[in-house]
């Protein structure tokens, strides 16, 4: 076994279903004490996180993931036990082999290749490990970087281990996301029978002119970075279960993925617009999950690219597609921010796999980026 397979089998038999680290980070911890990194721990709640950094000046790249996953389901459904790593032919099965305790490998011995190469090294090398991106993430990233202002200590650059690749290691980095901004619509009706409508007031028929016009509306146009933002309404319940019944009221649940072209208080605004101009009885409450941010430019995309190029030949494309990771909770502090991880066609799916060469590889990128961000740049 190579190191960053060996390691990734390691973290792989943990069972760290959100919140549960089950060892993870201790393992990781004991390995980055070894090459001295001093390590804090920050437990909040049930989530355990830690922030580790080598380094005593000059600027700080950042290494940011999770030691949790999803649960695997029903584990008669995987072929091979999802906390067993399995090597069959050239995949390594088993549940966070690609999101993320491959990365989390590769970043690991990432760092202890170019350490041992390069130990007086310009600027600082960090950890930000939590145990809660794949739950509410209340308790984990969030927490952290609030204790990182504190302490005057936001990283420069971070690179999170998301899976980002689409069919090569390297094919796709992140340099952005969009916002999520979530909806729960309840429209009030009056309920009654099916046979005197003039009795009741039916809720549904109400909403649903509003809804067609929300999916319909055009909330801007995005721009080289996004797509246009989208509207998607998730879930539509009311009714009481008989077909004789109008309801006395509809709850919907509706979600905006948003580029920087809009904020969220317009897309409040514009909403509520829609709603009063159909005369609705309702009440909305709003969640804000993330911002959208973007690094379009500057020495960590250069640097990756570069890299992934250096490594694999690869002439990547920067993206911005996909849902919320913990990078919406650092970028707002200034730091450059980009996704860097393995190929996600089996993220969260029961069998969950990747190349076992693309861990290897991987792990070349990073430290790639480490000679590029703390050797050349001196």
């Amino acid at each position: 076994m190579t190191p960053t397979l060996e390691l990734t089998c390691e973290l792989i038999r943990r069972h760290s279903v959100t919140p549960d680290d089950a060892g993870c980070q201790q393992l990781m911890i004991e390995r980055l004490e070894a090459i001295g990194f001093h390590v804090a721990k920050l437990p909040f709640g049930d989530v355990e996180n830690f922030w580790a950094v080598r380094g005593d000046n000059g600027p700080t790249l950042c290494f940011a993931g999770h030691t949790d996953v999803v649960p695997t389901g029903p584990e008669n459904d995987w072929q091979h036990p999802p906390f067993e790593p399995t090597i069959e032919g050239d995949l390594l099965f088993g549940r966070g082999t690609a999101d993320m305790k491959g990365s989390l490998a590769a970043m690991i011995t990432a760092v202890e290749n170019f350490i041992a190469k390069s130990p007086n090294h310009h600027g600082k090398i960090a950890f930000l490990i939590t145990s809660d991106e794949e739950g509410i993430a209340a308790n984990g990233t969030v927490k952290v970087v609030e204790w990182l202002v504190a302490q005057n200590a936001i990283p420069e650059w971070c690179l999170v281990g998301e899976p980002s690749s689409t069919s090569q290691i390297g094919d796709v980095v992140k340099n952005g996301r969009r916002g999520s901004l979530g909806g729960e619509l309840t429209v009030n009706g009056v309920q009654g029978h099916v046979a005197y409508p003039h009795l009741a007031d039916n809720p549904i028929h109400k909403v649903a002119p509003a809804l067609a016009e929300l999916s319909t509306e055009n909330w801007d146009e995005g721009n080289q970075f996004f797509p246009a933002t989208s509207f998607q309404i998730s879930n539509v319940n009311s009714g009481t279960g008989a077909t004789n019944v109008i309801p006395g009221e509809a709850k919907i649940l509706f979600n905006f993925r948003f580029s920087t072209e809009v904020t969220a208080d317009q897309l409040k605004s514009r909403t509520e617009e829609i709603l009063k101009r159909h005369g609705l009885n309702y009440e909305l409450n709003w969640n804000l999950s993330g911002l959208p941010f973007l690094t379009p430019e500057g020495a960590l995309v250069e640097a990756t690219v570069s890299s992934i190029c250096d490594i694999t030949g690869l002439e990547t494309e920067l993206s911005t597609a996909g849902g919320t990771s913990d990078g919406r909770f650092i970028a707002p502090h200034g730091s450059q921010v980009v996704e860097l991880g393995p190929v996600n066609a089996t993220i969260h799916k029961v069998d969950e796999c990747v190349l076992i060469e693309d861990l290897e590889t991987l792990s070349a990128i990073y430290q790639r980026i480490l000679e590029r961000l703390l050797i050349n740049n001196t």
